[in-house]
């Protein structure tokens, strides 16, 4: 787990990084979906803040509660009991899922523990799953974040956004 010490971002970093990625994808006739636990639809909303973002941006899966991952994106219920909501396998699943529903050429999904509560030694506050997947490419990552809730969302915005371009 690599623990991040950067900067919280703010809205404008944010929306730079949007503007960043709409480019890539619009250049490359693209779409994405995202697919969201911790984050609660906030990297749809950065991105739809962006007008014109229906060029690009297809549809975003809330996906807060166990029952909803599985119905929305597919993740098996013994997936989510043998590893838990926060975890390799489900990030990936919910990826997955996401990419094959919209139908989309990317999608990014992200499972975490904002806190204040909820944590774990195992798994503490700030602990958030990565996932991408891109073509038939899968790849996940794990990063701890430091801060209050509001903190570790914003750093999972960003983190999410930059792994989505650095993929592109």
């Amino acid at each position: 787990m690599l623990v991040q010490n950067n900067p919280v971002p703010d809205d404008a970093s944010l929306a730079g990084l949007v503007e960043e990625l709409a480019a890539v994808l619009l250049a490359r006739e693209q779409t994405l979906t995202a697919a969201e636990s911790c984050t609660g639809g906030w990297i749809a909303k950065v991105c739809t803040d962006r007008a014109g973002s229906s060029g690009w941006f297809d549809r975003g899966f809330v996906t807060y509660s166990n029952a909803s991952k599985q119905v929305m994106l597919g993740v098996d219920s013994s997936m989510l009991s043998d590893f838990g909501a926060v975890s390799r396998e489900v990030a990936l699943k919910m990826a997955q899922g996401a990419q094959a529903r919209a139908g989309t050429n990317i999608a990014v999904a992200v499972t975490g523990v904002a806190g204040p509560a909820g944590g774990t030694p195992d798994k503490p506050v700030g602990t958030v799953w990565f996932a991408w997947a891109y073509g038939a490419s899968l790849d996940a990552e794990l990063q701890l974040f430091p801060g209050d809730r509001d903190a570790v969302r914003r750093q999972t915005v960003q983190y999410a956004l930059q792994g989505l371009i650095d993929r592109l």
